[in-house]
Parts: C-alpha cells; sequence; structure tokens
C-alpha cells in the first residue's frame, strides 16, 4: 500500500492497533506497534527494521530497541490475535492447517539457523525454519494465521553457550515439529477458537504420535498420506492372519476400491475453470504400534487431466461427515500457502534482521498482527456473501476441456 492508502485506513488502524493495548505498559512501544503494522502493509520492497523506522520517519534505533529490549509482553500479542478471531470470526465449521515454512539466511548466528531443508527453496539451504497454524473458515474466504513457533534444531538445543548468546531461554529447547504443532493447537484452543477441522501435509501424517494426538484432543482431520501407509480395507482382527498392505497396492488390487468405479468431485474454481478430480474410498483400518485401530476412511483421488497426479488422504472422523466435507478439507491446505506468501511477499515474514531470540519471536507476532488486519481489510471490501458452503460436488454440471489440476 502506498501511505495515502494506508492514511485512508488510519481510522480503522487505530481502532484495530488499539485492541492490544494491554500488551505494552508504555505509550512509546504502544505506538511502535502502529508504525510496525503500517511500514509492514506498505509498498516498501525491504520490511526489516531500518526501511519500516524511515518510512515512518523515526529514528531505526528506537525500532530495533521496540523490537529487542523494551519491555511489552509479545506473547499477550499473539493471544490476543487468537482471540480477535474467536471473537469475530467463529466458524462452526472452521479448519486449522498446519505448515512449516523455511526463511533463507545468511550467517550463523540467527537463532535457529542451520542448513536444513527448505520448503521455500525446494531444496537444503541455509535457513530458519517456522512450524505455523493457520485459521480458515470453511468458505476460505477468511484466512489467517494462528501462530507462529522457533523450530530448534537439535545442533543449537544441545549447545546452551550458543543459546545464550542469542538470547534463547534455557527452556526453549529441540521439539520435533510435529510435537510444536500440537502445542499450536492447544494454544489456540486456550484462547477460544474452535477448528472443527484439521489438515496436513505428508511429512505430518507421517508421525504416528502427530496422528495419535489429533485423536485423543478429539480433532476431526483429514490428512494427505504417503502411498506406502500400510493398513487394510477390512476388520483384520486384534491379531491378523495377513499383514497390511500399502494404500496404493490397496488400490490396484483390493476388491473394495477395484470394483468401485470413480467419482468425479467439483473440488473448487479457480482462474483456469473448475478444478475437478476422480476419487474413490472405503473404510479403513490403521496398523499403529502393533496394535489394529478401526474408524479411518481412505480417500484416493486422482487428476483426470493429468493421471499421474494421485493424492491419498486418511480421514478420522468420528462423526462421519459427507464424502465431500472429507475431500474440501483435504484440499483446503492452500489457505495456508496464501497466508505464508502473503506474509513473505506482502508484509516481509522473512525480511527480518535480528540475531536474538526475543526480537525474532516479536517479528513473527507483529507480522500475524499485520496480517490478521490486512485479512479483515480484505474480508470487508470483499463483502459479505450469500449462499452455502462450497464443497466439492458429485452432481456439479462439468464442462469438457476446462478441468484443472492442482
Amino acid at each position: 500500500m502506498t501511505k495515502d492508502q494506508i492514511l485512508s485506513l488510519a481510522p480503522a488502524l487505530t481502532e484495530f492497533v488499539g485492541e492490544f493495548a494491554d500488551c505494552f505498559g508504555r505509550s512509546e512501544p504502544r505506538e511502535h506497534l502502529g508504525h510496525y503494522v503500517r511500514g509492514q502493509l506498505s509498498n516498501l520492497q525491504r520490511k526489516s527494521v531500518e526501511p519500516i523506522a524511515l518510512f515512518n520517519n523515526i529514528a531505526p534505533r528506537t525500532l530495533q530497541e521496540f523490537l529487542g529490549t523494551d519491555v511489552w509482553d509479545h506473547p499477550r500479542a499473539r493471544d490476543r490475535v487468537q482471540q480477535i478471531v474467536a471473537r469475530d470470526h467463529e466458524d462452526p465449521k472452521a479448519i486449522g492447517i498446519i505448515d512449516d515454512s523455511g526463511h533463507p539466511k545468511s550467517g550463523k548466528k540467527t537463532p535457529g539457523v542451520q542448513w536444513q531443508y527448505c520448503g521455500r527453496l525446494g531444496k537444503t539451504a541455509n535457513c530458519v525454519v517456522t512450524v505455523q497454524l493457520a485459521f480458515s473458515s470453511y468458505d476460505t474466504c477468511f484466512r489467517t494465521m494462528l501462530d507462529t513457533e522457533l523450530f530448534l534444531p537439535e545442533s543449537w538445543s544441545n549447545d546452551r553457550e550458543r543459546c545464550r548468546q542469542a538470547g534463547i531461554p534455557d527452556d526453549v529447547v529441540y521439539r520435533p515439529k510435529h510435537h510444536i504443532a500440537l502445542d499450536l493447537l492447544d494454544r489456540a484452543a486456550a484462547n477460544g477458537v474452535h477448528l472443527e477441522w484439521l489438515t496436513a501435509d505428508i511429512w505430518y501424517s507421517e508421525k504416528p504420535a502427530f496422528l495419535a494426538g489429533l485423536e485423543q484432543r478429539q480433532r476431526r482431520y483429514v490428512v494427505e498420506i504417503p502411498r506406502d501407509l500400510r493398513g487394510w480395507l477390512y476388520h483384520p482382527g486384534d491379531q491378523p492372519r495377513h499383514p497390511p498392505r500399502a494404500v496404493e497396492e490397496l488400490g490396484h488390487s483390493a476388491k473394495q476400491l477395484t470394483r468401485q468405479q470413480w467419482t468425479p468431485f467439483h473440488i473448487k474454481d479457480t482462474d483456469k475453470g473448475p478444478m475437478v478430480w476422480k476419487v474413490k474410498s472405503a473404510p479403513f483400518w490403521l496398523c499403529r504400534g502393533g496394535q489394529v485401530l478401526s474408524g479411518y476412511h481412505l480417500l484416493w483421488a486422482y487428476d483426470p487431466l493429468h493421471p499421474e497426479e494421485e493424492k491419498w488422504f486418511l480421514v478420522w472422523d468420528p462423526l462421519e461427515d459427507k464424502r465431500e466435507t472429507w475431500l474440501h478439507v483435504g484440499f483446503a491446505r492452500w489457505p495456508i500457502e496464501r497466508t505464508l506468501e502473503d506474509q513473505k511477499s506482502e508484509l516481509g515474514l522473512s525480511h527480518f534482521e535480528v540475531r536474538k531470540y526475543q526480537a525474532l519471536m516479536r517479528h513473527f507476532y507483529l507480522t500475524m498482527v499485520s496480517h490478521l488486519f490486512l485479512a479483515r481489510q480484505t474480508e470487508r471490501l470483499r463483502g459479505e456473501k450469500s449462499g452455502a458452503h462450497p464443497e466439492p460436488g458429485s452432481r456439479r454440471r462439468q464442462r469438457a476441456g476446462h478441468f484443472t489440476g492442482v
């Protein structure tokens, strides 16, 4: 946004940042919250501390102190974001989306930086990795980030002197990313956020402890799974006579799927036309920890325009909703990808140039504040849309030649 555009939103922005007033004991850091949000909303090419400070006609050092040493309660600001979402954007069918993201960095002093897989680059690189939880309304029209946590690699966690130099508290230690994800869910629930559904990519579904954690929390989920996940399409008994088989093998050989006709489902509309995939489904029994677990469903989908593109989804839904709902949730990972892209390209999420843990976490949480304001203004400008939630459907009229893949 230009300065004039930001000025046109000044009353709304003033009211919005006022919701965070009790996170600050003094007026100066409270004013800097508005400075930071305005800078992130601006059309600056680089949204690190110095450009944001100059955009607001304040000394860069004061904004550096705001991030690094000023006394204010940044966890409360994070909690307030969640409380506002719970209050103003409640949706009985809201979808929570788990993902992680890499932030390329040079050097060795940024907290958590090391050579590790960076999803943004699609390769191993020197980067910082964060785990995110996003909120999406069921119709995916409103979406924002609920929480962000730094992933601290074991190499850092085992070197406490290095951690202390970076200002990382002694109680911040290595935790697997899927454990962090469950903690993010618990934190959002404690702040009143209702997430009826959860979805995540293959990396998280490969972690039995993650799925077990969702089930213990009674979180209905649809997660994409690897094609070698093993199980049965019938109840094999407590002492199975036959070993579990990979879902890909089951799809091509088990009669529960081979005798089933493919059903076309309209997933959503895209700029290139409707996205239509063909689907089969069946009840599924999972092998976990030497036990046979029931209550799951298997979804197998492929893109008719690109038959080599297949997706397998595992569904855990004790309320037994419709297959259309499951598909909608399973294909609803894109809101977090869009939210991360907005935060990185529009708000400067990855533009941090700090070497202390507190400053890094404050930058992440402030970016969440900025994105929530952006999401609310986008919703306001879009206007209320009437009608039912857009679920995938098998009866929607389809036009030949206008299908598109993901």
